[in-house]
């Protein structure tokens, strides 16, 4: 491989990188405050790509504040499915692991039945491609990593600099000493299933703009998000960082040189080798 087509491969990598934190980083902030695994999480990524979708093209708004708008809707619904569907049953693993798929299905196929299963396309942000020093890389997926890698920082920057980002760490270490401590539990819960949904919802209309939209682009986005997340470590904030990288650099650098398949097989194959050599991942605790 010249070196050109190394680079080529990096920058794809990060592309992919940046999505897959973004949604890791929804996951772990959900995990970590609730102690739910959000099943339905790529269907809140899907829910994000359709309503930045018809936010660009059928009401014609610019794909800025369709991709703002979209992460306050869906992370309002998320605000909706904390209060109402994951809340009642805290505590009970089981119980909300079923809520989840149930709410995964019922996402899937009201999505289907009223935007139908024809693959959407939402209008291109930038069209064009930029070329640097032999290195091409579209407009599109020069926006998916500076937004991705952007609101990374930034969330790292509401964990340590804020009250609410603190309240988040004191309870994702000890539920009970926080609410002892006078954190309201359900307030924060509720802020981290927002944040956790709109961050999904942002990576959800990225790819979109990218790709294509349809009803079960979030079972992809699930995968990936999970697998970095055991990856990096549970409950992990810099482990979801890290392992988004990880895998999203294998993603991008193997497929030229093998086959897209085997970039899968070795992203599982380094996750079950960190996992023998270190069970609780990169950065996760005992």
């Amino acid at each position: 491989m010249s070196t050109e087509a190394l680079a080529q491969s990096i920058l794809n990598g990060l592309v992919s990188g940046g999505t897959y934190i973004l949604v890791a980083l929804g996951l772990t902030i959900v995990l970590g405050i609730t102690r739910i695994v959000q099943l339905a999480h790529g269907e809140v990524y899907m829910l994000g790509a359709y309503a930045v979708y018809y936010l660009c093209a059928v009401a014609g708004l610019n794909f800025f504040l369709a991709l703002v708008l979209s992460a306050l809707l869906v992370g309002g619904l998320g605000i909706v499915l904390e209060r109402f569907f994951f809340r009642p049953f805290r505590g009970q693993i089981l119980r909300a692991l079923i809520i989840a798929v149930g709410l995964m299905l019922f996402l899937q196929n009201a999505v289907l039945v009223t935007a139908g299963g024809t693959p959407k396309a939402t209008p291109s942000p930038f069209p064009g491609v930029l070329n640097i020093l032999g290195v091409t890389i579209s407009w599109e997926r020069l926006l998916v990593m500076l937004v991705g890698f952007g609101l990374v920082a930034a969330v790292l920057l509401l964990i340590q600099r804020t009250k609410v980002g603190q309240a988040m760490v004191a309870i994702s270490q000890d539920r009970e000493i926080a609410a002892l401590q006078g954190i309201n539990i359900d307030r924060i819960s509720s802020i981290a299933m927002f944040l956790g949904s709109a961050l999904a919802a942002v990576a959800g209309g990225l790819v979109g703009a990218m790709f294509s939209v349809t009803p079960f682009m979030g079972g992809f986005a699930l995968v990936k998000g999970i697998a970095v997340i055991i990856l990096g470590g549970m409950g992990s904030i810099p482990g979801a960082i890290i392992g988004g990288l990880i895998i999203g650099l294998i993603d991008g650098i193997v497929p030229p040189l093998l086959t897209t398949h085997m970039a899968g097989i070795i992203s599982f194959g380094v996750i079950i080798l960190i996992l023998i050599l270190r069970p609780q991942g990169i950065l996760g605790h005992e």
